[in-house]
C-alpha cells in the first residue's frame, strides 16, 4: 500500500491536565462527518476520558467509535493492548477515516511512535502527526523548569541529591517527539508570559516544529490533521531521555482512586478537591460525581491549585452513580492527607 493509503493517526500527548481530552473532543465536534475513531489511555482506573468523550452529543462521538486502554501507559504496553486495540479498528467493516489517540499526561510518545513501525499495522496505518499539548499557565508557572544554579547549590552541598527531574524528562520528551505544539489555556495568562512560554518550549525543540496558541483546545482541525508527518519514518529526529529499547516504567508516579458520597453540592466538591490539590507532590485529581438534586453528572478537574468543574450530561436510566476522583501524583505523596481533604 502506499502512504496515501494509509489510515493516518494523529498521536495527542501532553502533560497531566494540559487539555488533551478537550482537545480531542472539539476536533470531533468539527470533524465536518468525517469518520474518527479514538484511542484513548488513561493511568488510573477510572475510564474519565472516555466517558467525557463519549458524552459529546455528535456524529462520531460514539462509545464504538472510542476505545479506552486503561490502567497504564499506552507506551509500555504496545504489543499487549495498544497493537490489538488498533488492530481491530482497522479490521471494522468500515473503518475509521482517520484514527485520534490520546496518551495518558504521563506517557513518552517515541515507543508509540516506534510501534508503527510493527508489520502487522505498518502497511496499514502511519503517524500523520505527533501533537503535544502544553498547559501554559503552569509553564509560566515554573512547573516544568529546572534551575541550574540552584541545582548546583544543592548538590554542592548534598551529594545524594539526584540530579533527575521525571517530570521535566516526561515534558521534554513529549516536545522532542512533537511535529506541532498547542500551547493551551492562552487567555490565563498575559501577552508577556504567553511570550516566555513560547520561547522556553522552542528552546526545548530539536527541529522547525510550528508552536499555536489556543484556549480551551479550540482549534481549527485543519491545522492539526493532515500534517503528513509520516513520523515512524522520522525517528532520527525526534530525540529522547530513554534509548531505544530501554525499560520506561512509571515508578516515579502513582495513583489512588476515591469515592465520592452522593449528594454532594458542586462547590463543596470544589472546595474538598482544591483541598486536596494542595497536598504535596499531588499532581492532578479529576473525576465525576452525583450532585444533591441535579440529574447531570458533575466532572471535576484539578490541575495545581486550578479547579474546575462542570456538568457534561444527564445520568443515564439505571447508570450507577457512584462518583469517584482519582489522585495523580508523584510516588509517596501522602494518600492519607488527600483522603482526608476529599473527606471534608
Amino acid at each position: 500500500m502506499t502512504l496515501l493509503a494509509k489510515i493516518p493517526c494523529t498521536i495527542v500527548t501532553g502533560f497531566l491536565g494540559a487539555g488533551k481530552t478537550t482537545l480531542v473532543r472539539h476536533l470531533l465536534e468539527n470533524a465536518g462527518g468525517r469518520r474518527i475513531a479514538i484511542l484513548v489511555n488513561e493511568f488510573g482506573d477510572v475510564g474519565f476520558d472516555k466517558s467525557f468523550l463519549a458524552a459529546c452529543g455528535v456524529e462520531g462521538c460514539t462509545e464504538e467509535s472510542i476505545v479506552e486502554l486503561p490502567n497504564g501507559c499506552i507506551c509500555c504496553t504496545v504489543a499487549d493492548d495498544f497493537v490489538p486495540a488498533l488492530t481491530s479498528l482497522l479490521d471494522r467493516a468500515e473503518p475509521p477515516e482517520h484514527i485520534l489517540i490520546e496518551t495518558s499526561g504521563l506517557a513518552l510518545p517515541k515507543p508509540l511512535v516506534q510501534a508503527f513501525q510493527w508489520p502487522a499495522i505498518r502497511s496499514k496505518v502511519t503517524v500523520d502527526g505527533v501533537v503535544a499539548v502544553v498547559d501554559a499557565p503552569a509553564v509560566a508557572s515554573g512547573a516544568f523548569a529546572d534551575d541550574p544554579q540552584a541545582l548546583a547549590a544543592q548538590r554542592a552541598a548534598d551529594t545524594s541529591v539526584d540530579h533527575d527531574n521525571p517530570l521535566e524528562e516526561v515534558f521534554e520528551d513529549q516536545l522532542l517527539c512533537a511535529d506541532l505544539v498547542v500551547l493551551n489555556k492562552a487567555d490565563l495568562i498575559d501577552a508577556a508570559a504567553l511570550a516566555k512560554v513560547r520561547a522556553d518550549v522552542e528552546g526545548h525543540l530539536p527541529r522547525a516544529v510550528k508552536v499555536v496558541e489556543t484556549d480551551h483546545g479550540r482549534i481549527d482541525p485543519r491545522v492539526l490533521l493532515g500534517l503528513g508527518a509520516a513520523a515512524e519514518d522520522d525517528l532520527d529526529a525526534r530525540p529522547s531521555h530513554h534509548g531505544e529499547g530501554e525499560d520506561h516504567e512509571h515508578d516515579d508516579f502513582e495513583t489512588v482512586s476515591l469515592a465520592v458520597r452522593a449528594g454532594i453540592t458542586a462547590a463543596d466538591l470544589a472546595a474538598r478537591v482544591t483541598a486536596a490539590a494542595e497536598t504535596k507532590d499531588v499532581l492532578r485529581i479529576k473525576g465525576f460525581a452525583e450532585v444533591e438534586g441535579k440529574p447531570m453528572r458533575l466532572v471535576v478537574q484539578g490541575v495545581g491549585r486550578r479547579v474546575t468543574h462542570h456538568f457534561d450530561r444527564p445520568w443515564r436510566a439505571g447508570e450507577p452513580r457512584d462518583g469517584r476522583l482519582v489522585v495523580i501524583g508523584l510516588k509517596g505523596f501522602d494518600r492519607d492527607a488527600v483522603a482526608a481533604a476529599l473527606a471534608g
